[in-house]
């Protein structure tokens, strides 16, 4: 099966070849003799009722400094296309937000992955809401009185906005810290939306495990350790990936959320877990492909491969 698929990114020349799991599709679809096409999320339009994007002829190769060519840029119908592929990371904003509108108008003839409808409906701080009983305690609010109690009850807390990524404005607040009030107008003036409270993990230090749903089912992880002196896993801000199997307690949990993955159009999914509890669901722009596939020796890309193939 050769398919056609558009590639909706950031842009190509700027990402780790090492690390990027778009860049991991994108091989992995050559492989199987998919056409691939590139475009900017800003190079996508509604026109006349179609959906189209200023795209480019794409072509990949693992060398570092020479990992792409693209060919010239032509305005193509999306309609006449087998897959989108979502990839461009968040901010989830009205421009993320935006896109999925358009691209609902070619989904699921054009199969978009993930479904932009519940992409749309499920940021993953949101999503996770769904499933109180797997999460730790959590309050999503704009009232300052609200986090004030909160932090009265559990003394140890997380702050962190609730559409942001990459670990990009998350606290850490310790028992006596005196920030809080400032931090509260911090992020008063910068959001509009509301913050989002958890209660401080201390397994956090032993690792935030990312594990990678493929069309609602577990198929591997990696736990991300925080470097020295920080609070956030994330490796966008050096946290170390390292080698890690999967407890009965996360089995648990994919198995409990996998079927409404699956159900709403969901392929590709990292969810993180931090000791026994779910914290978030990842549905945008997901990581964690290279590092797996590295240190288990599989390709969880050709695994999304296949899940897309069978849907087609």
């Amino acid at each position: 099966m050769s398919l056609s698929v558009a590639i909706q990114m950031d842009p190509i020349h700027a990402i780790d070849i090492d690390g990027d799991s778009t860049f991991a599709l994108a091989l992995e679809a050559t492989k199987r003799g998919h056409t691939l096409y590139h475009y900017l999320p800003r190079d996508l339009s509604l026109k006349q009722s179609k959906v189209v994007a200023h795209a480019r002829p794409l072509e990949v190769r693992r060398m570092k400094g020479d990992h792409f060519t693209l060919g010239e840029q032509a305005e193509m119908n999306l309609a006449d296309v087998d897959v989108v592929l979502m990839r461009q990371d968040p901010p989830f904003d009205m421009s993320y937000i935006t896109a999925t509108h358009i691209l609902e108008h070619i989904h699921p003839k054009t199969l978009v992955v993930n479904d932009p409808f519940y992409v749309r409906n499920a940021p993953e701080k949101l999503l996770v809401t769904h499933f109180p009983d797997l999460m730790p305690p959590t309050l999503i609010t704009s009232n300052r009185d609200d986090i004030l109690e909160f932090r009265a009850e559990h003394k140890d807390i997380i702050l962190k906005p609730l559409y942001g990524n990459g670990g990009a404005g998350v606290f850490h607040l310790k028992p006596g810290d005196e920030n809080l009030n400032s931090l509260l107008e911090l992020f008063t003036q910068l959001f509009r939306e509301p913050i989002i409270a958890q209660r401080y993990m201390p397994e956090v230090r032993k690792g935030d495990k990312r594990i990678i749903l493929v069309d609602g089912k577990a198929a591997g992880a990696v736990n991300r350790v925080p470097a020295e002196g920080e609070s956030r896993s994330n490796m966008h801000v050096g946290g170390r990936p390292e080698k890690v199997g999967m407890t009965k307690r996360e089995l648990e949990i994919c198995e409990a959320i996998g079927p409404t993955l699956k159900e709403q159009g969901l392929i590709f999914v990292g969810i993180d877990v931090i000791g026994d509890y779910l914290t978030e669901i990842n549905v945008t722009s997901p990581t964690g492909l290279q590092e797996i596939g590295r240190f288990d020796g599989v390709s969880l890309e050709a695994q999304i491969w296949d899940a897309i193939e069978a849907r087609l």
